[in-house]
C-alpha cells in the first residue's frame, strides 16, 4: 500500500512539475516590467571617468531568473566589490546592497525619467563614518551608461561629487 501511495504522490508531483514549468507567467515572475528597469546596465562595461582615465570594469549579470542584478566591480587600483540589485514589489522600490572591504551600503529609490536613482546609508567600515550616497544610472544615446554617486556628510543638505564614470560594453 505505501508503495502504491508513493508512486501515485511521485506521479502528482511529476505532473505538476511538468504543467508548473509550461506557464511562464508563474514561474517567471521577474520577467514583468517593473523587474526589466535596470536591465540597460547589464553587461561587462570598461568604466571610465570623464578625462578618458580607466576607473575599473564591471560586470553585472541578471541571475535568479530575471530577479537580482549583481554587479561585480574590479577597480582599476586593485579594489573590488560587489552589488545585489532588485526591484521589491511591497515597497514598490529598487534597493541595491553593496558591500566591499571597506564600504557597506544600502540604497533603494526608481526611475525618475531615464535614469535609475537610487539613495542610501553608506558606511565607513575602518571609520567607522555614515554618509548618505546618491547613485544615478543614466543610458547615454551612445550605448554607454554614466554612473553618478553624490555624497551627504550632513544628512541630505548638501551633496558633493563622490564618483562620475562612464560605461562602455565590452565585446564579448
Amino acid at each position: 500500500m505505501s508503495t502504491l501511495r508513493s508512486s501515485a504522490f511521485a506521479a502528482v508531483f511529476v505532473s505538476l512539475s511538468v504543467s508548473a514549468g509550461t506557464d511562464s507567467s508563474a514561474t517567471q515572475p521577474c520577467s514583468r516590467e517593473l523587474f526589466r528597469q535596470f536591465d540597460f546596465w547589464l553587461g561587462s562595461w570598461e568604466v571610465k571617468d570623464p578625462a578618458g582615465k580607466l576607473a575599473g570594469h564591471n560586470v553585472i549579470t541578471a541571475e535568479q531568473n530575471g530577479c537580482v542584478i549583481m554587479e561585480r566591480w574590479q577597480g582599476a587600483s586593485g579594489t573590488g566589490g560587489m552589488s545585489m540589485n532588485y526591484y521589491e514589489p511591497r515597497a514598490g522600490r529598487w534597493k541595491q546592497n553593496w558591500v566591499s572591504p571597506d564600504l557597506v551600503l544600502e540604497m533603494s529609490g526608481g526611475m525618475q525619467g531615464d535614469s535609475m536613482i537610487l539613495e542610501g546609508p553608506m558606511q565607513y567600515l575602518g571609520k567607522e563614518q555614515t554618509t548618505l550616497l546618491r547613485g544615478t544610472w543614466t543610458p547615454l544615446p551612445d550605448g554607454r551608461v554614466r554612473q553618478h554617486f553624490v555624497e551627504s556628510k550632513d544628512g541630505g543638505k548638501t551633496w558633493e561629487e563622490w564618483f562620475d564614470g562612464y560605461y562602455t560594453r565590452q565585446r564579448q
